[in-house]
């Protein structure tokens, strides 16, 4: 399996909060799950460790990052900062493909709410704000963004309940009515708000018993990413 492939797998899992914090993400075990070398799955733990995504100890290994509410306002107030920003300028510079292309993707979020799948809406609702930094064309501000958000996304999987997943998905098109209508004044506001009523939505949620093993979690997204049967 190409580690690409790997890195995609095990980012998704990541990123929709199906693993509890400080979950071990051993070479060994990794290894044997995808058929594929230490070397391989080191690699890719590094590149997730690089994006933020995981945690790599010298010494002891790699295991998912436990979401902290304490550093929830910290965040937020860098997304507010940088993607009122993004919204300003968008407001200004999108071109009517550009328009059309975000709105598919709003429409997708939506359809994805109606038919309950929450994994994809977590996944679509992250890009929505990545395509948005892309749009800028600035790679720093791009980079920025991603690291921002993805850290956002693993709060939201753990912290945010169903509830909530409607109303970002209401706030994400309102967003974008105000950017495809040209209104900057608009755009920055409903961002701001909108990520302001993300962050006090966020709460802990009840303990579940111990959910699925680690191997079964990772066919499910294998099965998802590359066709496969799970």
């Amino acid at each position: 399996m190409h580690e690409d492939d790997i890195h995609l797998i095990l980012s998704r899992l990541i990123l929709a909060g199906r693993l509890p914090g400080r979950t071990k993400l051993g070479e060994h075990r990794l290894a044997d799950i995808f058929g594929v070398s230490r070397e391989r799955i080191r690699k890719v733990l590094h590149r997730l460790g690089h994006e933020r995504l995981i945690e790599v100890v010298k010494n002891r290994g790699a295991f998912t990052i436990a979401p902290d509410l304490n550093e929830i306002h910290v965040i937020f107030e860098a997304r507010r900062i940088l993607e009122s920003g993004i919204a300003a300028h968008l407001a200004e510079t999108l071109t009517a493909a550009e328009i059309d292309q975000l709105r598919e993707h709003v429409e997708s979020e939506a359809e994805a709410l109606r038919t309950g799948d929450r994994d994809t809406w977590l996944r679509l609702s992250a890009e929505f704000h990545h395509r948005l930094a892309a749009l800028t064309g600035n790679p720093i501000i791009q980079r920025q963004a991603r690291e921002l958000v993805s850290r956002t996304t693993m709060l939201v999987a753990f912290y945010e309940n169903s509830h909530g997943s409607q109303c970002g998905c209401d706030e994400h098109r309102a967003i974008f009515r105000a950017l495809s209508a040209g209104e900057r004044g608009r755009a920055v506001k409903a961002m701001s708000s909108h990520l302001a009523l993300v962050e006090t939505r966020l709460r802990p949620l009840a303990c579940v018993d111990a959910g699925p093993t680690l191997e079964s979690l990772i066919e499910e997204y294998k099965a998802e990413v590359l066709g496969a049967p799970a």
